[in-house]
């Protein structure tokens, strides 16, 4: 196999080429970083890259595994690996790897130390250098002051075209931002959701100064239900109450207004009994004929019932074992979120040659994270907007 291979003089000054500003990721780094270094002695050149080291990085965030080595490690996540033992395959189940150690990484101490280990990103760089270096795809982006911590944290479908907007928008936050970032990291998603999902927990935890007004609920009205004196389940439109267990929730009222008004005409749902016709006799779509009579007691309260219950599981997933599966980052990839019993667990990736055939396997690859009012309004909100969104359920 060596026989026509090119001799390391050969290849030494390509290799510096493709190095040079950039971070050497490697499992068991030390050993392949000596290999360069002392291959690079002998024809009298220093090399000096930083580096990252997957063994170590996978120790910290996945442990307790009974094996570190790169074969067993992919095969336990997961990742598919062809052409085993050969350069091309080690290094691309190290990239996959990888990928999946950053989504694992929710304190953002691997981003952060690849900042502060690049000398090129202790420069300051021009605003255009940084929107030259960013896609055009759906993610995550955090803007970094230069000692690599995170000032803001934003989602987008277009990286690249939101961060030519921060830099060229002339508000007062936007001046800030544009004074202190040092460089853009970014996470691709593929998905809208696993975006949204990302940014929101992420802001919490991080809490960068630029953030503090998204701190804040990201929704304002709810939908409930009560059931009246005549065993009919009504449904209402409020304002959102942490004390009150909602079915879905809604950004605004006028939002919550439409989903309403949508919904009576695709359940046959009365107008009364929603709330958008306030009367003490028959709702209006009584009169043309639309509505059963639920307003008066005409259509009996077991028939009007089921179909508001249809209407409510469709838009909870309360008590519910699912998962959502929606785009990934790449062609061949899909984002998978969890939910167990009406509980949102985490998310994570998989390829499309690896069948998610029970909780276990899912649960490898799943990265958990926070359930709580804001995961549930966007999860929902979400499914709303999408209809084609796969789901999946499970016992």
């Amino acid at each position: 196999m060596l026989r026509n291979a090119p001799k390391f003089y050969e290849v030494a000054k390509r290799i510096v080429e493709i190095t040079e500003g950039c971070i050497l990721v490697a499992h068991n780094a030390q050993f392949d970083y000596r290999i360069l270094g002392t291959e690079f002695r002998r024809l009298g050149f220093e090399f000096i890259r930083p580096s990252l080291c997957t063994v170590e990085l996978a120790k910290d965030l996945i442990p307790d595994l009974p094996s570190y080595s790169l074969g067993k490690l992919v095969r336990s996540l997961g990742i598919p690996v062809t052409d085993r033992h050969r350069a091309s395959g080690d290094a691309l189940a190290t990239v996959k790897l990888f990928k999946m150690l950053l989504d694992k990484d929710t304190t953002k101490s691997i981003i952060q130390a690849s900042i502060k280990l690049n000398p090129k990103l202790q420069l300051e760089p021009k605003h255009l250098d940084i929107i030259a270096d960013l896609p055009a795809v759906t993610g995550v982006y955090y803007i970094h002051k230069a000692d690599g911590d995170i000032i803001y944290i934003g989602k987008s479908n277009n990286i690249k075209k939101r961060i030519n907007q921060h830099f060229t928008n002339t508000n007062q936050k936007s001046k800030k931002l544009q004074d202190q970032v040092t460089a853009v990291t970014y996470e691709t998603t593929g998905s809208e959701l696993v975006a949204l999902l990302k940014e929101s927990e992420e802001i919490k935890r991080v809490k960068p100064i630029f953030n503090r007004a998204l701190r804040r609920t990201t929704f304002t009205h709810a939908l409930y239900s009560f059931v009246d004196n005549h065993g009919y389940i009504n449904l209402k439109i409020d304002l959102a109450d942490g004390r009150k267990n909602p079915i879905t929730t809604f950004s605004n009222k006028q939002s919550g207004k439409s989903f309403i008004t949508k919904v009576v005409e695709d359940y046959n749902l009365c107008q009364k009994l929603t709330g958008l016709y306030k009367t003490k006799t028959s709702c209006f779509n009584y009169d043309l004929k639309t509505c059963d009579g639920a307003c008066i007691q005409k259509e009996p309260a077991d028939s009007y019932n089921k179909r508001v219950t249809e209407l409510i599981n469709k838009n909870s997933y309360k008590n519910k074992n699912m998962v959502i599966i929606d785009k990934g980052r790449a062609i061949d990839e899909r984002s998978a979120i969890l939910i167990e019993n009406g509980v949102f667990k985490g998310l994570g990736f998989f390829n499309l040659n690896y069948q998610i055939n029970n909780i276990e396997v899912l649960e490898s690859i799943i990265t958990p994270m926070q359930n709580n009012r804001d995961t549930q309004h966007i999860i929902q909100s979400y499914l709303r907007k999408n209809k084609q969104v796969k789901q999946l359920l499970f016992n």
